[in-house]
């Protein structure tokens, strides 16, 4: 197996978004290849990419390939899209609960700043997850459009149930993508 340094994947992952490759990868996806594609796409908006997840029901409109009619494609996407995001959020969880525990200096530094950004955003958080729970998190990933690892990440410093954590995400996939196929696609050409 060839090792390659630390610096080398970022910069990969960098050049391949930066031209719209996975992203038209997701897009033109087709085939059991494809929905690979649409769960490692899925799995990594969970984890650190800042990409609209509504783009895999692209893969769907364009057809999979298995000549099944276009709701049953769309279903698979939505099912394989849900299920990519939640095992996301399983390994943003671990990030999140190790971040929490490795985070002690420079959330002193912050906390020690003229205005105190951490105490503001864990109150908002707290009250969120507090009034909410679980389900704050699905209702907060059912917005279209809105970043996921933002509504994630901020969940994963307060909760401690994976299998929990797991299913509101993929409840909160699912939503948002049905509210776009069946909302606002006819807005969007989707």
């Amino acid at each position: 197996m060839t090792y390659l340094p630390p610096v080398v994947l970022p910069i990969l992952v960098g050049h391949v978004l930066q031209f719209g490759g996975l992203e038209h990868a997701v897009e033109t996806a087709s085939g059991p290849f494809g929905l690979v594609i649409v769960a490692v796409y899925s799995f990594l908006i969970a984890i650190a990419l800042p990409l609209p997840s509504e783009v895999v029901l692209l893969a769907a409109r364009s057809g999979l390939g298995f000549g099944f009619p276009g709701t049953v494609d769309l279903a698979i996407v939505i099912l394989v899209s849900g299920l990519g995001k939640a095992a996301g959020s399983v390994a943003a969880f671990a990030l999140g609960q190790e971040a929490k525990r490795q985070s002690g200096p420079v959330i002193d530094r912050l906390r020690e700043s003229r205005f105190d950004i951490v105490e503001w955003s864990e109150r908002r958080t707290v009250e969120l997850a507090r009034e909410y729970g679980y389900l704050g998190l699905a209702l907060a990933l059912c917005v279209p459009f809105f970043p996921d690892t933002i509504s994630i990440y901020a969940f994963t410093v307060l909760e401690e149930d994976y299998a929990k954590f797991a299913a509101a995400t993929f409840v909160g996939s699912v939503g948002r993508l049905l509210v776009v196929a069946g909302v606002l696609a006819p807005f969007f050409s989707l």
